[in-house]
């Protein structure tokens, strides 16, 4: 079968850099990695192929002879000669060296075959809360599936009285290096597939994987101030760690619900106002609401729909600086609807009482209207 084309393998165009060829080339590498698709013979063969296209393409010599013969640079033979060529193989070193970014203690480097600590993984958590909470704190109960150590063999995987070994076949890297041609590799130690020892009798309930699947139950306090996309780190809270390793953390990430008065924009909180006609050109007072209650405002007489009066100090203590926001109401002057016939005959002599002096009682229509005026008067000329 025919050798795909190496930047088909990285899904990436001819003309990529350096950067984006080893950016896709983590992404293939992480999403394949033999420890993560256990079994999975498809995906451990197109984790070959994504080591090989980045052996060539993440070199710039290589690179440069691939682009200019392509496959037949580094077969038996061709350019470079193959394995004992001017292509070298694929060191240890190197390997370690790339791997290392990704997977940090399993491949240890490549510079030691010593099995390392395996860390649990971090969780995630999404939960939502009311507005009213993320600004005064709150404390929620949550529960989540997640890698508990198990408590049968206290996470060694075996049971009481078990006699477990360094594995013969890693001795105890929990990988097994194979050799290609110039390329070397690294896979799951098929025996004790990645743990390093050798177990005479595993753990009955956790079949020698030292974790098993359990729910957990765990008290959140969440600090006032947060917003929508806040994280909180609850240290040793993720999944335990392989063989008594130390447990990930949990990310508990927050989302607050849409709140029927307020608007939130950072410490600052929005609302409208709905006043009524006559308070709008009178005058008066009102109360609005906010977070801590009630509180009565003044309306200047002649306000117009739009005004926006600025409450200091009554919007959100930020969770992180201590700087409180304010609290932003926008005035909407409210039509009268519904009305019975005295009540338009009142609108009607009260709007005839305003047209001796319109230009002194409505200031915006007249201007607005002149200027139509003037504009259509341009226009004929």
């Amino acid at each position: 079968m025919a050798k795909r084309d190496y930047y088909e393998v990285l899904g990436v165009e001819r003309g990529a850099d350096e950067k984006a060829i080893k950016k896709a080339y983590k992404r293939l590498a992480m999403k394949l990695h033999p420890d993560r698709n256990q079994g999975d013979k498809e995906a451990a063969e197109k984790f070959k192929e994504v080591q090989e296209a980045y052996e060539i393409l993440g070199d710039k010599e290589k690179r440069a002879a691939y682009d200019q013969y392509g496959h037949q640079a580094f077969e038996q033979g061709g350019f470079g000669g193959g394995a004992g060529g001017g292509f070298g193989g694929f060191s240890g070193a190197d390997f370690g060296d790339i791997f290392g970014d990704m997977f940090g203690d399993i491949f240890g480097g490549g510079r030691s075959r010593q099995q390392r600590v395996v860390r649990g993984e971090d969780l995630r958590y999404d939960i939502e809360i009311t507005l009213e909470e993320a600004v005064h704190g709150t404390k929620k109960e949550i529960q989540f599936d997640t890698l508990a150590e198990c408590d049968h063999c206290h996470g060694t995987g075996a049971e009481k009285d078990s006699k477990v070994e360094t594995c013969p076949t890693c001795h105890g890297a929990g990988r097994v290096r194979h050799q290609r041609g110039f390329f070397v590799t690294e896979d799951v130690c098929p025996t004790c597939h990645g743990t390093g020892k050798k177990i005479e009798n595993p753990c009955k309930k956790c079949h020698g994987e030292g974790r098993v699947y359990k729910k957990k139950n765990l008290s959140v306090t969440i600090p006032a101030g947060v917003d929508t996309g806040n994280q909180l780190r609850l240290a040793g809270e993720g999944a335990a760690g392989e063989f008594g390793a130390p447990a990930g953390d949990l990310y508990v990430v927050i989302h607050v619900k849409p709140h029927h008065i307020f608007e939130r924009d950072g410490n600052n909180l929005y609302c409208e106002v709905p006043i009524s006609f006559t308070m709008a050109a009178l005058g008066g007072e009102i109360e609005v609401p906010t977070l801590d209650g009630r509180l009565k405002v003044k309306i200047p007489a002649e306000t117009q729909t739009g005004k926006s009066l600025r409450l200091r100090g009554k919007g959100i203590t930020s969770v992180r600086t201590g700087y409180t926001g304010d609290l932003i109401c926008k005035v909407i002057v409210e039509t009268p609807v519904k009305l019975n016939a005295e009540q338009k005959e009142l609108l009607r002599k009260f709007e005839e009482s305003l047209e001796s002096g319109k230009k002194k009682h409505r200031p915006k229509s007249s201007s607005f209207f002149d200027g139509v005026k003037k504009f259509f008067d341009n226009l004929g000329k």
